[in-house]
């Protein structure tokens, strides 16, 4: 059933009350419950959160972790045990938000904050997403120029910048995900690096679950980083819109895709959980591969490229820098449709406007214009000579400093029986790793500033 051919404002009250009785499950849920076999229905559960965990794996988040290793060795690798269980749990709560709700994040906050804290939340959500959009292109134009010299790095950013609005404006992301998903595997390289470097077993388990934390501005703007890149703004608005958008395509309107059942949200919290896992497989390989090449040998500043590409040579040696570079370009591609999306999904939901990457240019213009706008800012941000592998590590420390207060603004939205209804609202177990999330990133974030305050190098 379409909205078009069902028009909700002809429906009378009793009418939308029974369609909201009746919960229809998501697309995931019926596809799970269809099949018997478990190996068949865990791959026909994944969907939403496996992408969105896969995209958390972008330029910005290889160069934080390559930086992070590279600076501290393993004196970072516990973030990637720590971060697992609270960014599961803050991407099922925007997965709940969008299955619970029917709706994008920005609708719901429009509904129940009041309007300046709203133009608060966008503003820094769209601010942090352009800059992250820029470096990412930057990444990518670093990428091209590493694999073939005679491109310079400022000519693949316009063709870059080009190539991704043709298609986003005129195709389609998922043509997007089907040409550059498989340059992401790249990223498995670390993987097989690290498993091809032998460290001391004993070290890396205490690294892994002993925080060590050095009371140091770089060190904490790193950890500042590493949460940033892995619980990203962008990534809120996006989990919330993908699972409101598969419903769209199986033809629910507004009244239908109301409420969820036990199983939506429990293939929900396993789909995110997945997504996330691979994703922090992927930081702990990069962590512990930049730590056991760069940092050893005392490179302990990323500058280039080129300098993080060294870190695959124990296992790709001469094809390290093309593996890395494809991995840049892969994610890259990526991630910067979601970047500047998400920021036109929030935008288009709060102004009112049609919003949705199934939908023609001329169906929803303001919410095209707002991503060829974002884009192009984005593009516009690395002809001011910002170095790319520095705006990329910049970009996580933003997102650090900006994620806590959207995450503030979740919290409240998700434990509000008018919002999530009597029965849906958090468990004391989501309640605690959600807040307690939030309290670890706005003290992060506070110890950062308050050490360079101080001086503290």
């Amino acid at each position: 059933m379409s909205e078009k051919s069902n028009p909700i404002e002809s429906l009378s009250p009793a009418e939308k009350e029974e369609i909201r009785s009746t919960i229809c499950e998501a697309p995931r849920t019926q596809a799970a419950k269809s099949e018997s076999h478990p190996v068949k229905r865990f791959f026909k559960i994944l969907g939403p959160g496996l992408i969105t965990g896969a995209s958390d794996d972008d330029p910005s988040g290889i160069v934080t972790y390559s930086q992070a290793g590279a600076a501290f060795g393993l004196a970072t690798l516990w973030t990637a045990l720590l971060t697992f269980p609270m960014t599961s749990v803050i991407q099922y709560l925007c997965s709940k938000i969008g299955l619970v709700t029917g709706q994008g994040l920005a609708v719901i906050l429009k509904r129940n904050f009041p309007k300046p804290v709203l133009l608060i939340a966008l503003g820094l959500m769209a601010i942090a997403n352009t800059i992250n959009a820029g470096a990412n292109l930057g990444a990518i134009g670093a990428a091209v120029h590493l694999i073939y010299k005679p491109v310079q790095a400022h000519y693949a950013i316009i063709g870059a910048t080009v190539l991704l609005l043709l298609v986003i404006v005129c195709g389609s992301y998922n043509l997007i995900e089907k040409i550059f998903k498989w340059l992401t595997l790249s990223l498995l390289a670390y993987v097989f690096t690290a498993f091809a470097l032998h460290g001391d077993i004993g070290k890396v388990l205490t690294a892994s679950f002993i925080p060590n934390i050095k009371w140091s501005a770089d060190y904490l703007s790193v950890l500042v980083a590493i949460l940033g890149t892995t619980i990203s703004p962008y990534l809120f608005f996006w989990q919330t819109n993908l699972e409101v958008e598969e419903q769209k395509k199986d033809g629910k309107n507004a009244l239908e895709r109301e409420g969820a059942s036990k199983d939506d949200l429990k293939y929900a919290l396993i789909d995110d959980g997945a997504g996330v896992f691979f994703s922090n497989v992927v930081m702990f390989a990069i962590i512990y591969t930049t730590a056991q090449t760069l940092y050893a040998k005392g490179t302990h500043d990323i500058t280039t490229a080129a300098e993080a590409a060294s870190a695959l040579k124990p296992v790709a040696g001469p094809w390290a820098e093309v593996i890395f570079a494809l991995g840049l370009i892969g994610t890259g591609c990526l991630a910067t449709p979601v970047l500047v999306g998400s920021a036109a999904y929030a935008l288009s939901e709060a102004a009112g406007w049609k919003a949705g990457l199934n939908k023609k240019l001329g169906q929803a213009p303001g919410f095209y214009m707002t991503i060829i706008l974002a884009t192009l800012i984005g593009m516009a941000i690395n002809f001011v000579k910002i170095d790319p592998m520095k705006a990329l590590f910049g970009t996580a420390v933003i997102n650090g400093v900006i994620a806590p207060i959207l995450l503030t603004l979740i919290m409240i939205l998700t434990s509000s029986k008018k919002v999530m209804g009597d029965d849906k609202v958090n468990k004391p177990l989501t309640n605690f790793i959600g807040w307690l999330t939030t309290i670890v990133m706005y003290l992060a974030s506070i110890a950062m500033f308050v050490v360079m305050a101080m001086g503290k190098g």
